[in-house]
This record gives C-alpha cells, sequence and structure tokens, in this order.
C-alpha cells in the first residue's frame, strides 16, 4: 500500500491511499463514510489484492490525512468532494487503463449515487453500500438546522445536535453493540480508531443535506446511465437503510429510471457496516465476484 496526494480542482491537497496490483484485471474505487478514512479498508482492498484488483481511496475533506478529524473545509464539501471523487478515478484510469468500479459506503453512497448522476461515464460499474433512498422530511429539516446554525457564525462547530439525532436515535435501537455492528470488538475498533468517531461540523451538514436534495430530480435522473451495473448492499438491520426498507425503495428507483443490470443483497441480522460484522467474508466475496463480472463484461465488449 501506499500513500499519496494530488492537488485538486481548488488546488487543494487531497490525501489517498493506492493497493497496487501488478497488472490488475480491474481497479476498485473505495468511496468511503462519515467519520472515518481510507485506512479502515486495508483488509478488505487486501483480500481485492489477492484476487488480482487494484484498490484506490482518497480521504474526503473534513476526514484523516486530508484535514484530520475536523469534521470541515471551507467551500461546498458534498460536491467539492464528489469532484476529487472523480479526479481520482482519472488518476486510476491513467495508470491502469482497466475497467473501474466504484464503491461507496454511508455517505461515500450518497457520494457515489451523485456520480452516477454526474459522472457515470466514467466508470464502469458501481456498488452503493449502507445506503438509502433519502428522499423524506430528515432532508430539508437537516439542511434547514445546519443552516441556521452556520448563519449564527457555527460552521465549524460539532454538529452535536444532528449527530444525536441521528447516529444517537440508531444507536437505541440496540442493546448490545452499536449500529455500526453487531460485533462488539468491531464497534470497540470503530470508536478508538484515531480516524473515527468524531461529529461533523455544522458547514459539513449544510453541505450534505444540500448534495442530498440534489438527488432523485427528473433532469439528475435522465443523466443516469441504464447500461451501467449496480449492486446495492447492506445489512437488514442497517437504520441508515431503514431496517432495509429505504435500500428497496432505492432498488425500486433505480429500476424504474430504467438500470437493467441491477441486484440487491441484504444481509439478515447484520447493520451498518456489513465488511466489518457478520457478513464480512460473504459481503468480501460479494463486491468482488460483482466486480470480477464487471471487468469480464467489459473485457467481452472490447473483443466484439
Amino acid at each position: 500500500m501506499t500513500e499519496n496526494e494530488f492537488k485538486s480542482f481548488d488546488q487543494k491537497r487531497i490525501f489517498y491511499r493506492e493497493w497496487e496490483c501488478g497488472d490488475p484485471v480491474g481497479v476498485v474505487q473505495i468511496v468511503h463514510g462519515m467519520a472515518e478514512s481510507s485506512a479502515r479498508y486495508d483488509r478488505f482492498a487486501r483480500a481485492l489484492n489477492e484476487r488480482g484488483i487494484a484498490v484506490f481511496c482518497d480521504d474526503h475533506r473534513g476526514h484523516g490525512e486530508t484535514d484530520g478529524r475536523s469534521g470541515y473545509c471551507e467551500g461546498d464539501i458534498f460536491h467539492d468532494t464528489l469532484r476529487d471523487v472523480a479526479l481520482l478515478t482519472d488518476i486510476a484510469r491513467k495508470k491502469y487503463p482497466v475497467p473501474l468500479v466504484l464503491f461507496g459506503h454511508s455517505y461515500g453512497s450518497f457520494l457515489t449515487q451523485s456520480y452516477l448522476e454526474n459522472y457515470g461515464e466514467k466508470i464502469d460499474g458501481a456498488i452503493v453500500g449502507g445506503s438509502a433512498y433519502f428522499h423524506d422530511l430528515q432532508v430539508p429539516v437537516g439542511r434547514a438546522i445546519s443552516s441556521l446554525a452556520c448563519l449564527f457564525g457555527r460552521e465549524k462547530k460539532a454538529a452535536e445536535l444532528i449527530a444525536q439525532a441521528s447516529f444517537g436515535a440508531y444507536n437505541k435501537k440496540f442493546r448490545t453493540g452499536t449500529f455500526i455492528s453487531s460485533v462488539e470488538e468491531e464497534c470497540k475498533k470503530y470508536e478508538e480508531h484515531p480516524d473515527c468517531n468524531f461529529t461533523l461540523s455544522y458547514g459539513f451538514y449544510r453541505s450534505f443535506f444540500g448534495g442530498v436534495s440534489d438527488l432523485y430530480r427528473k433532469k439528475n435522473v435522465s443523466r443516469l446511465r441504464k447500461d451501467i451495473p449496480i449492486l446495492l448492499i447492506a445489512g437488514e438491520e442497517d437504520p441508515v437503510g431503514g431496517m432495509g426498507k429505504l435500500v428497496k425503495r432505492l432498488y425500486r428507483f433505480y429500476r424504474d429510471a430504467g438500470v437493467g443490470d441491477l441486484s440487491l443483497v441484504l444481509y439478515p441480522g447484520v447493520r451498518h457496516e456489513y465488511l466489518n460484522d457478520v457478513s464480512r467474508e460473504k459481503a468480501t466475496e460479494e463486491i468482488a465476484s460483482f466486480a470480477e463480472r464487471v471487468f469480464a463484461g467489459n473485457r467481452e465488449k472490447a473483443d466484439e
């Protein structure tokens, strides 16, 4: 694994990790979640390396080696991060002229949903993990609260009110573990990881809710590629996905939009982080197999 950085469209330094692979069959680009970083995907990335797949993952604005545990960055964090992710796709494509699958988890899954609506031509497939069809009252309310806080100069302050209404409420649903995982050891690892378990800023949430409010609009759906393979993957007890209901709603959205190659996997008894729960091995295999199928299909098209 190597650590690198690139200058983004606004000259900001963006940190990323690359798990190199000699003569790879394809690339998986990871888009990580809130309050974590690329460092948490080392085990998963190495498992993909063993199958001949190279892996890239940046540390998003407000996170990891890019901005530390600040939870804040100047600008429109959601859309600026989306542009960073697209630029890293270009970097990966330039180094490895092979098929590329984008894999977004949690916050990264909403970035991936937006990516599909704006940059879909850059990739060959997408995995949307730990996600939801996020189009309910939470979005305008969250946007209003975070915008009001920013109006009163609290843009860089930790958004404790929003964190309690989301993560705090999620955790109350479970007697053991947390909404992260049913495996208590994995919950402890998350809580103790230096890049995790912090509260994002009101500025971050203002941008996040603004970004997701653009999803599912007719003008964006019209740009959605109908021929792109998409895998939706989640735990059936993940409150982010409405205990599976909002993941199924997202599936219906893509199906109704005309996406032909669409699949859904829900793991019973599994919470938010399917890669760090009892489903770890099955989820790793599911994601790797999907990526390999996309790579193979791309090669077949090239040979025609």
